[in-house]
C-alpha cells in the first residue's frame, strides 16, 4: 500500500472511531501530549490501559464465577475500570465486549500510524468537524 493510500485510509478510519464514539476528546489530547521525544507515548498509554483493564476484566470474571461472591471484590475491580456495577455476569460480558472492540480499533489505528512511520511518512491529522 503506497504512502498516501495509508495516510487516507488512516484519517478516514480515526473519523470513523470519532463518530461511533471510540475516540473523543480526551483522546486528541492524550495525542496532543506526544512530541519527537516520545513518539509512541500514546500507544503506550493505551497499552498500560489495555493491560490493567484486561487484569481487572479477568478478575472479575473469576470472582464473579464464584459460588459465594465477595462483592467487596468486586467493587473494589469495578472502581478501577470504571465508575459502578450492577454485578452481574451478563453485564459483566457486555463491558467485556465493549472492551474488546475498543481494544481492536485502537490497535488497528496504531498499526496504521505505525506503518505510515515506517513507510518514511508522517501521520496525518485531522481536522476536528463532526
Amino acid at each position: 500500500m503506497e504512502l498516501g493510500h495509508m495516510q487516507r485510509t488512516m484519517v478516514d478510519y480515526k473519523k470513523s472511531l470519532f463518530m461511533e464514539g471510540f475516540l473523543d476528546d480526551q483522546f486528541s489530547q492524550l495525542q496532543q501530549l506526544q512530541d519527537e521525544s516520545n513518539p509512541d507515548f500514546v500507544i503506550e498509554v493505551v497499552s498500560l490501559f489495555f493491560e490493567d483493564s484486561e487484569r481487572i476484566l479477568n478478575d472479575l470474571s473469576s470472582t464473579l464465577a464464584q459460588p459465594s461472591v465477595d462483592f467487596k471484590k468486586v467493587d473494589a475491580n469495578v472502581h478501577q475500570l470504571k465508575g459502578s456495577s450492577s454485578r452481574c455476569l451478563r453485564c459483566l460480558q457486555q463491558v467485556k465486549q465493549e472492551y474488546y472492540l475498543v481494544k481492536n480499533n485502537l490497535e488497528t489505528l496504531f498499526r496504521l500510524e505505525q506503518q505510515i512511520v515506517a513507510a518514511g511518512g508522517a501521520v496525518p491529522t485531522m481536522e476536528m468537524s463532526y
